[in-house]
C-alpha cells in the first residue's frame, strides 16, 4: 500500500485503527514521510495537527501495552499447563504400552483384540507394530545393477 502511493495523493482515510493492524506508529510515519496525512474517521483523529498526533500516540502505546500484557498472560498460561504435563499433547500413553501390545500380538491376539483390551486405537497399535517391524528389520545391502542400452538398428 505505501510503496505505491503516488505523488497525488496527501490523505488516507482510514476507518478504524484496526485496520493499520499492530504497527499502527510505524504505517503512519512512513506515510507521514511520504507526504501523506493519515485520517482515522471513527475516532476523528487526523495526523496533520499536533493534538491528532498526540492521540496516535497514546493510542499506539496503548495497543504495545495490551499486546505485551496478553503476551505475558499466555506464557504464565502456557507455564501452567506445561507443569501439568498437558501442553502439545498429552502424555503418549500408546507408545507406553508398546511392550504389552508386543506381547499380546505375540501371544496370538488379533490388532483388534490387543487395542480393545488396552484401551487404545487399533492405529496405535498397527503405528507401534510398524516401529518393531522397523527395528527387526534386516539391513539389506544395496544392489547395483549395471544397465546396457539396448542397441538401436537403423
Amino acid at each position: 500500500m505505501i510503496g505505491s502511493l503516488n505523488a497525488r495523493c496527501d490523505r488516507a482515510n482510514v476507518l478504524a485503527e484496526q485496520f493499520l493492524g499492530p504497527h499502527l506508529c510505524e504505517i503512519v510515519d512512513r506515510l507521514q514521510a511520504k507526504g501523506v496525512a493519515v485520517r482515522i474517521l471513527n475516532m476523528n483523529l487526523d495526523t496533520n495537527d499536533a493534538t491528532g498526533k498526540l492521540m496516535l500516540q497514546i493510542v499506539g502505546s496503548i495497543a504495545e501495552f495490551e499486546r505485551s500484557i496478553i503476551l505475558s498472560r499466555q506464557l504464565e498460561c502456557i507455564a501452567k499447563v506445561k507443569a501439568k504435563g498437558k501442553y502439545r499433547g498429552g502424555i503418549p500413553t500408546a507408545r507406553a504400552n508398546a511392550e504389552q501390545i508386543f506381547a499380546l500380538v505375540d501371544a496370538g491376539k488379533t490388532r483388534a483384540e490387543a487395542a480393545e483390551e488396552l484401551g487404545i486405537s487399533i492405529r496405535s497399535v498397527f503405528r507401534i507394530l510398524r516401529t518393531r517391524k522397523d527395528a527387526e528389520a534386516p539391513v539389506a545391502l544395496p544392489v547395483t545393477r549395471i544397465r546396457t542400452r539396448p542397441q538401436v538398428t537403423a
